[in-house]
């Protein structure tokens, strides 16, 4: 019985975010999408109840916080994110768990069915702006990157000085963020997309977050710790690399260890040579 109410309650908990998200989604097409989802989970909901006889409610923080991460994150990554984190039936203990309630509660194949298919379906035929541009993300991430964390190596024991090197990646890592915004602008101007200006958009803020969150151990270490604001950065890289690839992992369902792999002997390569 505790386990069925966990599932009863993980039911509810989806219901409420997806309907919470719904109302701030512009989108006709997602908005729709996300109220199907949430009575599919409503539907399942009330089969658990046949068997509790009693209503249950969920953690309404950890519902507020799903909401807040998919204002921040994009509701794509938070939806995939909850549906993989409580789904937790797919797991070994959880196939085991599975088939003993299948013996006692006849309609919990048809709750597994619906979760693993059709919800998986509906979730396929979301289509967030997000996840649109993050070829222009990855282009200003993947080039800020690169070509940062290079000039940042070579210039930590060119110059050896944190007030330099910041003065001089602020004015680099600033006519670099407009330079790639344009590019990226015209280039796909030029091929006919018709959000050019999104996208170059997009590219931009990739490219000066990074930019702003590599120089910051020369912004706050001493003149001559450019050694220590050097290995800062380059675990600053892996860690920039290593999370966005996890949103994109998740967001889009590709593999995270091949792209993070892939980004982080390039980035690091680029640095060692730029050094």
């Amino acid at each position: 019985m505790d386990v069925i109410k966990k599932y009863q309650r993980d039911e509810k908990l989806e219901y409420y975010v997806y309907l919470k998200i719904a109302k701030f989604v512009k989108d006709k097409n997602d908005h729709d999408m996300l109220l199907k989802i949430a009575d599919e989970e409503y539907k399942h909901y009330n089969i658990w109840k046949q068997y509790t006889k009693c209503d249950v409610e969920p953690n309404m923080f950890i519902v507020y916080w799903y909401v807040f991460i998919a204002r921040l994150l994009g509701y794509t990554f938070v939806i995939k994110n909850m549906e993989n984190k409580l789904r937790d039936y797919n797991s070994e203990n959880g196939i085991e768990r599975s088939m003993e309630l299948i013996k006692l509660v006849p309609r919990v194949e048809e709750i597994f069915k619906d979760e693993i298919e059709h919800e998986e379906e509906l979730i396929a035929m979301i289509d967030e702006e997000k996840l649109r541009y993050v070829g222009s993300m990855v282009l200003g991430l993947n080039d800020a990157l690169v070509e940062f964390t290079g000039s940042l190596a070579g210039w930590t024991f060119a110059m050896q000085s944190n007030n330099l090197i910041l003065l001089a990646g602020l004015i680099t890592g600033i006519s670099a963020t407009l330079s790639m915004a344009s590019s990226e602008y015209l280039s796909v101007k030029n091929e006919g997309g018709k959000d050019a200006l999104k996208s170059s958009v997009y590219t931009g803020i990739a490219y000066l977050l990074t930019v702003v969150i590599l120089l910051l151990p020369y912004m706050i270490l001493g003149d001559s710790m450019y050694v220590q604001a050097l290995l800062i950065m380059l675990f600053l890289v892996i860690l920039i690399i290593a999370t966005f690839n996890y949103y994109i992992s998740v967001a889009k369902s590709i593999s995270f260890k091949k792209k993070f792999l892939e980004m982080s002997s390039i980035s690091l390569s680029v640095a060692v040579v730029s050094l």
